[in-house]
């Protein structure tokens, strides 16, 4: 039996899950790459995926791999980074538990990521946003539900994935309404809902009975949406609202766009962008027009920043006690004495 393939299963069971405690997203993602690794593989060298070993899989192979990825699945430049951070990460690991391949292994690894050009991210003004939501059919169960999701999509400015996962027990409607979702880098959000969101979502809770457990946004079997079908959505609803909004030309309208929306619309409003930053960490890369970030104050246990620059806080005055506020401070002081630097020699202390 070759060394790869019980260094792909202890990758899985050892490093992924046991060691890292990788998300099931993050499984996947691996998974899907190695298997379309194994597959270019067994293909380009003949030798079924069953007896690979590290060394069929050297640089050269996965040079082509990556280039397949391109040119023959019109993958952009981002999934082929992407794939070639899961091959690292595998060939890592084997690194620790094979080096008798440490020479196959380092050429792998120097393979280096491929740069791109980073487009820049549109978002929605008010009359753009509301053409959007105009353009959904709300005498139909679909187009009031996709209304409920743009809507929740635009003010909150959840991610896909966390529209995607939201469920009935996640709204609270009541007295200081909000959304709970566990997002991205398995961080628990609140995000407080405004009036008009609150009512939108109230009566599709009333129209859609379930459990609390139940998908919020479902498909008429009541199973979640997926990505693919949230992003096909967005797509139907932005090219009928160009029609009515010629703004709308041009403009690719996608999830990640209503949550840029999102970041906008609270830099207009005049928030702070220290907050925006807590519910948008990947914001700044993106958008230039967002302005620089205020530095924040050095708590209890962290490293100072030398490259931050300390707000000019005045100096309060010196509070003196009661006695010496009586009496006059003032001391009487006689002329400066001058010295010769070459008759007297400077003073040192004892």
């Amino acid at each position: 039996m070759s060394a790869l393939a019980p260094t792909l299963q202890a990758f899985f069971t050892d490093r992924l899950i046991r060691q890292r405690h990788a998300s099931d997203n993050t499984i996947a993602a691996y998974r899907d790459t190695l298997r379309l690794l194994l597959g270019f593989a067994s293909q380009r060298t003949g030798i079924p995926p069953s007896r690979l070993d590290i060394v069929d899989l050297d640089a050269p192979l996965i040079a082509g791999f990556l280039d397949h990825l391109e040119t023959g699945r019109g993958n952009s430049v981002r999934t082929r980074n992407a794939r070639l951070a899961a091959v690292h990460s595998l060939f890592r690991y084997a690194a620790l538990t094979h080096p008798e391949h440490a020479e196959t292994i380092a050429r792998v690894l120097a393979i280096p990521p491929k740069r791109f050009n980073r487009a820049l991210v549109t978002y929605l003004d008010e009359p753009e946003v509301d053409a959007l939501l105009a353009a959904c059919d709300l005498s139909t169960r679909t187009g009031r539900r996709d209304h409920a999701l743009l809507l929740l999509a635009a003010q909150t400015g959840l991610r896909i994935s966390e529209l995607t996962s939201l469920t009935r027990a996640d709204l609270h409607l009541g007295a200081g309404a909000n959304v709970a979702c566990h997002g991205k880098g398995r961080k628990d959000r609140i995000t407080p809902l405004t009036a008009t969101t609150v009512a939108v979502l109230r009566h599709w809770l009333d129209e859609q009975a379930g459990n609390p457990t139940d998908p919020l946004f479902s498909t008429r079997r009541g199973r979640p949406l997926s990505r693919d079908a949230i992003e096909h959505r967005i797509t139907h609803y932005a090219t009928k609202a160009a029609t009515v909004c010629p703004s709308l030309h041009g403009k690719t309208i996608t999830a990640h766009v209503l949550r840029h929306t999102t970041a906008m619309r609270l830099v207009h409003a005049g928030v702070d962008t220290s907050v925006i930053a807590l519910a948008r960490t990947r914001q700044r890369r993106h958008d230039p027009d967002l302005p620089a970030r205020r530095p924040q104050p050095q708590g209890k246990g962290t490293r100072p920043n030398p490259t931050a620059q300390r707000p000019h806080r005045p100096i309060p005055p010196t509070r003196q006690p009661d006695q010496l506020a009586r009496s006059a401070l003032i001391m009487p002081t006689s002329p400066p004495q001058t010295r010769c630097p070459a008759r007297d020699p400077p003073r040192t202390s004892a």
